[in-house]
């Protein structure tokens, strides 16, 4: 029996290791489901269900609103295992998982509105402004369609991202509103090649009043009191948590890859591949990248946690360096699964095969916007360099040595 803290419902909170095994422990599952969720466009509640049962959704949710309040990194873990075993569900537990952690900076008028009654109440999201507003007194009313909200299905509200405007038309804040279920309706629009079960549906408002305490900035990153693992600037969560999930997609195509080596021969010569100098050598230059995005991604985790446990804000040298460290995992994780799939040769391109979904997965997955190591790198060179951050993106005012527009 492990150690255990109990809060006031009696509620156990299981360790780490636990939480990590319970994800190890459904790679077989998920593995056997993955084509029917990718048949379906949408992961089933019962998966679902179990990740609820396992704890996952209380990893990041605040002790007060029954949840772990643990570091997200144990968040990362969990998603680097589920993604051995099917992309999208992963994908879902990511998305739809990742929210519990937002409430830690909400109003608790906001979570009152949506864990009050139900502290297992999943929230979904769709974080891109492809919505209009009206100020109006106490908060705004909202219209539009905000596309890409994986796992949109099984929830019960959904954030959704603003950029808010000054007078001239101008961005002067990224907001974060939160919405019920009652007040949106979901459009089928989900036909893609990649990712296909995720069920990313499209969000779809009319004239929905959403009062100030249910916002919040994407942009402002100030001191508070709230608790010490809310402390880490959003992005760098979020975007984390995107690039963890691809980072298991990628193992699990390492783990295939193996399975099927160990018994496949030449079809010229009858010898085992796994004997052929080039089947190893990219073997294990996937390895080498799968690893390092693991272990970059932790060791981010593991420098940043010094700061929160010290209650003080990440510094922007910290943070701008970390966001390339995540996006970049995309990145690796792609040329990771393309350079095992062309070892496989014709048998790659079947359906029965899951490495050739996995690598649709993960070219889809490493398209999310988390992702852009391109112009993420760009930011830090120009960073280093002394030239303007991005606005709206590190903070929500310009930052020291940035020109104020």
């Amino acid at each position: 029996m492990s150690t255990v803290l109990k809060q006031s419902v009696e509620r156990v909170i299981p360790t780490e290791a636990e939480l990590v095994e319970r994800a190890r422990a459904m790679i077989p599952m998920l593995r056997e489901r993955a084509a029917e969720v990718e048949k379906n466009r949408s992961v089933p509640a019962d998966i679902i269900a179990q990740f609820k049962e396992a704890g996952f959704f209380r990893i990041l949710q605040p002790r007060r609103w029954g949840g772990y309040e643990m570091n997200p990194a144990v968040f990362f873990k969990v998603l680097m295992e589920l993604g051995r075993g099917c992309c999208s569900s992963a994908w879902n537990m990511m998305i739809l998982g990742i929210h519990t952690w937002e409430f830690g900076h909400l109003d608790p008028r906001a979570c009152e509105d949506v864990w009050g009654q139900d502290d297992s109440v999943i929230i979904a999201s769709s974080y891109a402004p492809f919505g209009t507003y009206k100020r109006v007194e106490g908060g705004y009313i909202i219209n539009g369609r905000w596309p890409t909200s994986s796992g949109t299905d099984h929830g019960q509200w959904a954030f959704l991202g603003q950029m808010l405007l000054d007078e001239e038309g101008k961005p002067v804040d990224r907001l974060s509103i939160l919405v019920p279920r009652t007040d949106y309706t979901i459009l089928d629009d989900w036909h893609v090649f990649g990712l296909a079960g995720t069920g990313s549906k499209s969000v779809v408002v009319k004239d929905a009043f959403v009062p100030d305490y249910r916002t919040h900035s994407l942009a402002d990153y100030t001191m508070s009191d709230r608790g010490n693992m809310y402390l880490y600037p959003f992005s760098q969560i979020f975007y984390a948590a995107v690039s963890s999930a691809i980072n298991g997609m990628a193992q699990g195509a390492v783990d295939l890859f193996i399975e099927q080596m160990q018994t496949r021969r030449d079809t010229t010569g009858g010898a085992k591949t796994s004997l052929s100098p080039y089947v190893k050598d990219r073997l294990g230059n996937a390895v080498a990248r799968v690893r390092s995005s693991r272990a970059r991604i932790l060791h981010m985790m593991h420098e940043t946690t010094q700061y929160a446990e010290r209650r003080e804000l990440v510094p922007l040298d910290d943070r701008v360096p970390a966001m390339l460290d995540i996006a970049r995992v995309g990145r690796e994780s792609e040329e990771a699964v393309m350079l095992l799939f062309k070892a496989l040769s014709a048998r790659g391109i079947y359906l029965d095969n899951p490495l050739q979904r996995i690598l649709r997965d993960v070219i889809a997955a490493a398209n999310h916007i988390t992702q852009n190591a391109d112009d993420t790198a760009g930011t830090l060179g120009g960073y280093l360099l002394g030239q303007p951050l991005p606005p709206l993106f590190y903070s929500r005012d310009p930052l020291p040595g940035q020109a104020a527009a």
